[in-house]
């Protein structure tokens, strides 16, 4: 009978097997990044210009479709702004007589409501464009302000087929092209810059909290009143009624400031003693600051949209 003696225990552990290699480290060296990362600022502006047809033809696709449920399709892309402003001609203009001591008041009236609603249409749009388009963010892999700047791009192409008939109106009231027509066209650009800055800050809020967008029409009602989109901040100022404080703060609105420019532009009788001290400086420096605030702001949440 043979018998098997066992060697003493030694106290050391089981040899274990090597280290598992670091798997972000694996995946940064075969080239594998995290899924929905947000990429640099430089690298994200890269991928929105190299979607710009896409983005041109989705706000052209928008514009086309907006009406084309109702019997005067496009028509009504002129008609809703001067429906508006017979209502406030006639509240202002008759009823709180507004009109009083502003010479040519329909044409300033008309023409604050059209660039009014260009301002107030792509705000509305910005709300709505990343909680609108949920399925497209959540299938697809593309840069998010890609919405945004598009529905901005809308409003812009809708406010280029409004001008045609705020020109025509004009001839009708018996404005006719001068030289000073021409400055119209930076003041739309930086307007336009504005806006879409604004619409980035604003889609990013109503992604994580859609009742913004709910809230937005209110803000925007106040925001016009403010504006001098259907009175004159020129006349308040004059009247001695408002400390100068406030009146500086309504005069540098940029709302206000781009309603100035147009009119100031298209109209004969609003002169250059009609708009505030560096007018243009404020237009240039409002556009500049909301759309690159806008712009990366929205872009430092770009991994969040379409998650939760």
């Amino acid at each position: 009978m043979t018998t098997q003696t066992l060697s003493p225990p030694t106290g050391k552990a089981p040899p274990q097997a090597a280290p598992t290699e670091d798997l972000r480290a694996l995946a940064l060296r075969h080239g594998l990044t995290v899924s929905g990362a947000r990429p640099s600022l430089p690298a994200y502006t890269r991928q929105l210009w190299s979607r710009r047809h896409f983005i041109t033809a989705f706000a052209t696709a928008r514009l086309t479709a907006q009406y084309s449920q109702a019997r005067l399709g496009q028509v009504w892309q002129v008609m809703t702004p001067l429906l508006n402003a017979a209502v406030y001609y006639l509240i202002f203009g008759v009823l709180m007589d507004a009109k009083q001591g502003v010479a040519d008041y329909v044409p300033f009236l008309i023409t604050g409501i059209f660039v009014w609603t260009f301002t107030s249409n792509t705000i509305l749009a910005g709300t709505r464009a990343i909680s609108g388009n949920l399925g497209l963010v959540r299938a697809l892999h593309f840069p998010r302000a890609s919405l945004p700047i598009s529905l901005a791009l809308q409003q812009l192409q809708q406010l280029l087929l409004s001008l045609a008939a705020l020109v025509m109106i004009l001839f009708g009231l018996g404005e006719f092209p001068t030289w000073s027509w021409l400055l119209a066209v930076p003041a739309l650009l930086c307007q336009a810059l504005f806006n879409t800055g604004v619409a980035l800050a604003l889609a990013r809020l109503a992604a994580r909290t859609p009742d913004i967008s709910q809230l937005m029409p209110f803000v925007l009602r106040t925001w016009m009143y403010a504006s001098g989109a259907m009175w004159s901040i020129q006349n308040l100022a004059s009247s001695g009624r408002f400390p100068g404080g406030v009146v500086l703060a309504l005069q540098c609105n940029p709302a206000a400031v781009y309603i100035d420019l147009v009119r100031f532009a298209l109209i004969g009788s609003y002169t250059s003693e009609q708009l505030p001290p560096h007018v243009w400086a404020l237009a240039a420096g409002w556009a500049l600051l909301a759309f690159g605030g806008g712009f990366i702001w929205f872009w430092k949440a770009e991994e969040t949209y379409g998650r939760g």
